[in-house]
């Protein structure tokens, strides 16, 4: 069902469009949406910004607006849950730029950066530390004949003349991830290389030389469920000849210097402020066929520079595949090593004190360590923390900034301390909690410390010039919707959040950096000006365009929306979006509607009832968008809110159903007052865990005329270790997993269905057989149901034919079934398809 036989695609159907009853097959070309689907569709992105060191420069990168089904087509290696291709050792998913230009902050005219090679697919770009080059990797794909070679290549511009060239001409080896990080001197970069004495590829096994085993002899070891695993020996010699990386040092003039003794599975090399360390983490065998690389065995080791030689080894640490089920649940022994950015050489980890299981009763369940050059001491415990550690921003000796939170509680806090300590108080005893809060609750959300490169290239805390405050950036959730703010918090605690800019009706502002005397570039959209960028000054309201880009769209007439505000039955506040095509009219009845949505899961009524998003921003209808429909005649409710909530000892999931039908039949019965919506001829759709809550509305209730899920998982007991925010497994309450799995119904589902999926999904849990298995028990239930599998695509769809056909799927689907007057029955439909 899943084979891609020359090209074209392969769909299964039941009762509908022209294809016999029962189990159908069809192989069919792509097809193409309607035109004003497909303008939308091809529309550009607009240009992302990455600040230089001095704020006076921006790097403008220009994403790729479709990538195509050839791309998909390249060679492509899945194992230990990674995705890569064997031609460029670099990962198959990292979204790329298509082009690359310089603008001053000032104003005036960007300069495109030339000496580039053909077909630009631009990745990590990167400024030098003392902001005079720009860097960035080169995804060389090959030509005909092997020429140009494929790979990954690095290239450096001259931010004054806008040239680039290459540095020298290795390849780099992105299997792990990005693969080159600037030295502090801006002399060089410390890279990832593909080793030149690697030799040639494994080969196949031409036959099996034996059965392939996996044995667990009495450790308790659960796992979720994970893609692209490894499978076998030949497996692992695979991914373990194409991870392997060689540390170089890449000059920005000279030669490129190999580092001996530096070959290995890297997944982290990162130079110290200094320069005269790296920080080198790397994987190591024994491998797993049930987890991914994350969880392999690792070492952390510092090195020096110059030689290559590990000066201290800091960890070696054993798989990881004894970690509980349960969120905030982390690996035992060390994790999250960084340098402390605003030290020369100072190296900081994170270590469990709960043994990696957050459902122990301890004071302390994390604790943050440090240990100076020349490594030779004891580390140091700069923090104990009553919670799970999530981040840490350095800012200097008197200041860092820690993350904390708590998934059970939906518990946050941000602690600073002075990690130099104060006088002869040491450092894990200056700490103290300035910010306490619900991570659901963005209404009184602080936001984010702002960062910025420090002399090393290495972020730190953006404080204010006497050093009593961060800045701090944030959403601005409100009942208006969102008004993204900069802030100035107090680090030494007592004191309320001062908001020194924010954004205001009918703008919604994003601040993209904070620059000097407290202005802001922000990028700044309406609902009828597309995204440009701005210099606002805070005191006076000045506003100075940096960017001039037009409209994504053109002339072309776009839908228009109502931020709607209405209640559940129980009283609980939801919101949606409304949609409706340009020029529509009231006065001539309610349309044919679409339904879009996604569950999320509260602890408090009060979080789950709150406002996302903003009325004032510039349409942009991504790929997954429901909005497309617009263009075809249907209103849209996008984003309708669809909480499940779960308060006290009560879990979210425990009353699923009930809310989920409450939420849907609370938006089509208020789009319906409204005189927009026809409530008898409503679709509804999801993506995703949207999928699995459109399969739920269809197996519960009739008020649909047909469903649209895409990329689900239906049958639970297949993610028996828990699923989306669900902690309990299958063993623990297998009445809840049957009752939230809409394959336990597959006999109650009569409204028509269509099931559109990836069939490389590479999200953990949504698998490919998720949609087969659903169909079949469909099918076999008399349903109508159409069954789309997208070649080489995975959870999120990339290929412009995929998207494309996708599109036209949908569209056909509604028009047959949701746009006539009256039901349409699987023979007429599949008449007027005809």
């Amino acid at each position: 069902m899943r084979k891609l036989i020359g090209g074209v695609l392969v769909v299964a159907v039941v009762g509908c469009f022209g294809v016999r009853s029962g189990l159908g097959q069809a192989a069919i070309a792509y097809q193409h949406p309607p035109q004003a689907m497909e303008r939308l569709l091809e529309a550009p992105a607009t240009p992302v910004a990455v600040v230089s060191p001095d704020g006076k420069m921006l790097a403008m990168e220009q994403p790729e607006t479709l990538s195509t089904i050839a791309e998909l087509s390249e060679p492509r290696l899945r194992l230990a849950g990674l995705r890569f291709n064997p031609l460029t050792n670099g990962q198959t998913a990292v979204p790329y730029a298509t082009a690359l230009s310089l603008q001053a902050v000032s104003g005036g005219p960007a300069r495109r950066v030339m000496g580039t090679p053909q077909g630009l697919k631009i990745l990590y770009v990167k400024w030098s530390p003392d902001g005079h080059l720009l860097s960035f990797v080169q995804r060389q794909d090959g030509g005909p004949g092997g020429l140009p070679r494929a790979g990954l290549e690095l290239f450096v511009v001259d931010v004054k003349t806008a040239q680039a060239r290459r540095l020298g001409t290795m390849r780099l080896n992105g299997v792990l991830g990005d693969p080159c990080a600037w030295m502090p001197d801006s002399e060089g970069l410390l890279c990832r290389v593909v080793p030149a004495s690697r030799g040639a590829e494994p080969k196949h096994d031409a036959a099996p030389v034996g059965p392939d085993v996996s044995e667990n002899l009495g450790r308790v070891s659960p796992g979720r469920t994970y893609e692209d695993l490894l499978r076998n020996p030949e497996d692992e010699r695979f991914f373990e000849f194409y991870a392997t990386a060689q540390l170089a040092m890449v000059p920005v003039t000279g030669s490129v210097r190999l580092l001996a003794g530096t070959t290995g599975l890297i997944e982290q090399a990162q130079p110290s402020p200094d320069g005269r360390y790296a920080l080198v983490v790397e994987r190591h065998r024994p491998f797993s066929y049930a987890l991914p690389v994350d969880f392999f065995p690792l070492k952390a080791a510092v090195v020096d520079l110059p030689t290559g030689k590990v000066v201290k080894q800091l960890a070696d640490e054993p798989l990881a595949d004894s970690i509980p089920i349960a969120f905030d649940a982390v690996e035992p022994g060390p994790r999250s090593f960084g340098w402390r950015s605003d030290a020369p050489a100072t190296v900081a980890w994170v270590q469990a004190a709960d043994g990696g299981d957050p459902r122990k009763k301890v004071d302390v369940h994390d604790r943050l360590f440090a240990l100076t050059a020349p490594f030779t001491g004891e580390p140091e415990t700069l923090l104990e923390m009553p919670l799970r550690f999530v981040r840490v921003e350095w800012g200097n000796g008197h200041v860092a900034l820690v993350t904390e939170r708590e998934h059970a509680t939906r518990k946050r806090l941000l602690v600073a301390l002075a990690p130099a300590g104060s006088g002869t108080v040491p450092a894990a005893k200056t700490a103290k909690t300035i910010f306490e809060g619900s991570s659901e609750d963005r209404y009184h959300d602080p936001g984010v410390p702002v960062t910025v490169p420090n002399a090393s290239g290495l972020r730190t805390l953006q404080l204010t010039a006497d050093g009593t405050g961060v800045y701090m950036t944030g959403a601005g959730a409100s009942p208006e919707g969102d008004q993204p703010f900069v802030g100035i918090l107090p680090v030494a605690g007592g004191g309320a959040e001062k908001k020194i800019w924010q954004s205001k009706a009918p703008f919604y502002e994003e601040p993209i950096a904070v620059l000097g005397d407290d202005k802001v570039l922000a990028r700044r959209e309406s609902e009828t000006e597309p995204p440009n960028y701005f210099v606002v000054t805070p005191t006076s309201g000045a506003l100075v365009a940096v960017t001039h880009y037009p409209s994504p769209y053109g002339k072309m007439p776009l839908p228009t929306r109502t931020v709607l505000h209405y209640k559940r039955a129980d009283g609980l506040d939801l919101s949606a979006n409304l949609w409706v095509p340009a020029g529509f009219d009231k006065s001539k009845g309610p349309l044919p509607t679409l339904m879009e949505a996604y569950p999320a899961e509260f602890k408090t009524r009060a979080a789950a009832g709150q406002v996302e998003g903003s009325p004032y921003r510039y349409p942009r209808i991504g790929w997954g968008s429901p909005v497309f429909f617009t263009a075809t005649g249907y209103a849209v409710l996008e984003n309708a809110s669809i909480p499940i909530v779960g308060e006290g000892k009560q879990e979210p999931n425990d009353s699923y159903v009930q809310q989920l039908l409450a939420g849907a039949t609370a938006a089509v019965d208020y789009g319906a007052s409204l005189g927009v919506v026809d409530p008898k001829r409503v679709a509804v759709m999801g993506h995703s865990y949207g999928a699995f809550m459109t399969a739920n509305l269809l197996a519960h209730t009739n008020m649909f005329r047909a469903g649209i899920a895409r990329s689900g998982a239906y049958n639970r007991s297949l993610t028996p270790y828990g699923f989306q925010n669900e902690e309990r497994t299958y063993w623990q309450d297998p009445e809840l997993y049957y009752a939230m799995s809409p394959f336990s119904f597959a006999d109650k589902i009569k409204t028509p269905l269509l099931l559109i999926h990836g069939e490389a999904d590479d999200n953990d849990g949504t698998f490919p057989i998720q949609s087969e298995r659903f169909y079949v028990a469909l099918k076999g239930q008399g349903a109508t149901v159409r069954l789309v599998f997208l070649p080489l695509e995975a959870h999120h769809y990339m290929a412009h034919e995929s998207l494309d056909h996708m599109l036209w799927e949908m569209n056909r689907w509604l028009d047959t079934y949701v746009k006539p007057e009256q039901p349409v029955a699987g023979a007429e439909a599949a008449a007027a398809v005809r």
